[in-house]
């Protein structure tokens, strides 16, 4: 792993559990295990770390929902939720901290959950043989839903959510 990617992890666990505007810069170098100049030379600024960490996330939060049912869309992100712990979604989380005001973190969570709706028209499709917009944005709402009532209910509103789906799915079919 090389210093950048050492520093995207940390900076991950940080922002993470503390948020972006309470993790400083001092507490990133010290989880990095590098100077405040040298985390400047590689990543440029907080804003462009968060930016780093936003797209390293979405590219592992996408591979782990490379699924083809509603069904284990749901277990999927019920396994991320017990892996990564429950606080919500970092990118919304992120977005709200900041106020819509940082252009990289506004960039990387605009990406991001495009491409998850986009994920979630495709799985339903497949799912049912057919395109259903309507359906999708449906367990768009559930998935999201489920990633933050996940904060105060753990990954049984995961649970609760992925029978709700169920239930749209055999009813649409």
């Amino acid at each position: 792993m090389d210093k950048t990617d050492a520093l995207t992890f940390a900076a991950e666990r940080l922002f993470d559990r503390n948020g972006y505007t309470a993790t400083g810069m001092d507490r990133l170098t010290q989880a990095a295990g590098m100077s405040s100049r040298t985390l400047y030379k590689h990543v440029g600024s907080k804003a462009a770390l968060m930016g780093r960490v936003l797209a390293t996330r979405d590219r592992r939060f996408m591979e782990s929902i490379e699924v083809k049912s509603v069904d284990a869309l749901f277990s999927a992100i019920g396994d991320w939720v017990r892996a990564e712990g429950a606080r919500g979604c970092l990118f919304l989380r992120s977005l709200a901290e900041t106020g819509g005001e940082t252009p990289e973190i506004a960039a990387a969570v605009t990406a991001h959950k495009t491409a998850f709706r986009r994920r979630i028209h495709e799985i339903v499709a497949v799912d049912l043989g057919h395109d259903d917009q309507v359906l999708a944005e449906q367990i768009l709402v559930l998935a999201e839903g489920a990633t933050h009532a996940a904060v105060y209910r753990g990954v049984a509103a995961v649970s609760s959510a992925r029978s709700a789906a169920c239930l749209l799915v055999e009813a649409r079919r």
